[in-house]
């Protein structure tokens, strides 16, 4: 026997997402995206930087290892903001993850690639203030980032119950109602009985299936008379089994013999009798 309730039971949360899901995440990341690329071009007017400290001066390290982080994480938020797929989310938080992880390292191959640049010296003159540039433009940022994509991937990999019941808004209706239609439309509608002297009505779903078999009927030719002595039984089974009676006892619409016609014949069967029992005393 078929389950109709499992199959009819959703089956979504599997792709289909709100974009609430990661919607904090990805506005975090824009925000870090941001800082990312422009701290090197706009910190020098604040006095935090790093050589050469001129505020919208390019360089080739610092498109390298500072914008190019940046951009990603920047785009990889916007992503978040946007998608309601758990794939396209996925790929966000692993786009966010390296760029974090280039940010945290990249400026480590400044050195032996020779293509990066250098990065420049921090501006700084303590030790403290030297290290919070570090984790300020590099380190720290990237760190954040990894964290933020990290927290993204793993709410992604789980189904919660609130993804379920936006699959369950979402999704066509027409996938869960289709094998519950289908399991009541197999159920014969009942046929409405007529009153006495009517002919019975069928539903619609069973008026096509009877209309052969009505079609096809053998109704017996009538005759004129009856032999008074013959049982009333017997002229009762003939009239039943034509369909017609045969003292125009028919019914109009569809030739059947009605309960009303056959008590009437009957009864006239029985004074028939009567007769024939007084004539021949």
């Amino acid at each position: 026997m078929v389950d109709v309730h499992r199959q009819g039971r959703p089956r979504g949360g599997m792709v289909r997402i709100p974009r609430s899901r990661g919607a904090v995440s990805g506005f975090l990341l824009v925000l870090l995206g941001i800082w990312g690329a422009l701290i090197p071009f706009i910190g020098p007017l604040v006095h935090w930087a790093y050589t050469p400290d001129v505020a919208w001066t390019w360089t080739s390290a610092r498109g390298w290892l500072e914008v190019l982080p940046g951009a990603v994480t920047f785009f990889a938020g916007l992503i978040l903001l946007q998608t309601a797929n758990r794939a396209v989310a996925h790929f966000a938080g692993w786009l966010a993850a390296a760029s974090g992880a280039w940010f945290v390292i990249g400026y480590t191959f400044a050195g032996p690639i020779g293509g990066l640049g250098s990065i420049g010296d921090p501006v700084a003159t303590g030790a403290w203030k030297t290290a919070l540039l570090i984790i300020s433009y590099f380190t720290g940022l990237g760190a954040a980032i990894i964290f933020l994509s990290a927290f993204v991937l793993g709410r992604m990999s789980v189904r919660s119950v609130r993804d379920l019941a936006y699959a369950q808004t979402v999704e066509p209706a027409v996938a869960r109602r289709g094998p519950v239609a289908r399991h009541e439309s197999a159920v014969a509608e009942p046929v409405r009985h007529a009153h006495p002297g009517e002919a019975p009505v069928a539903g619609p779903s069973t008026a096509a299936a009877a209309a052969p078999a009505a079609g096809g009927e053998r109704v017996a030719p009538p005759t004129a008379t009856h032999r008074a002595d013959e049982p009333a039984s017997a002229r009762d089974t003939a009239a039943t089994q034509g369909g017609t009676d045969t003292r125009g006892g028919t019914d109009a619409r569809g030739g059947t013999q009605t309960r009303g016609g056959t008590l009437l014949n009957r009864l006239r069967d029985r004074m028939s009798r009567k007769q024939t029992a007084g004539h021949g005393s």
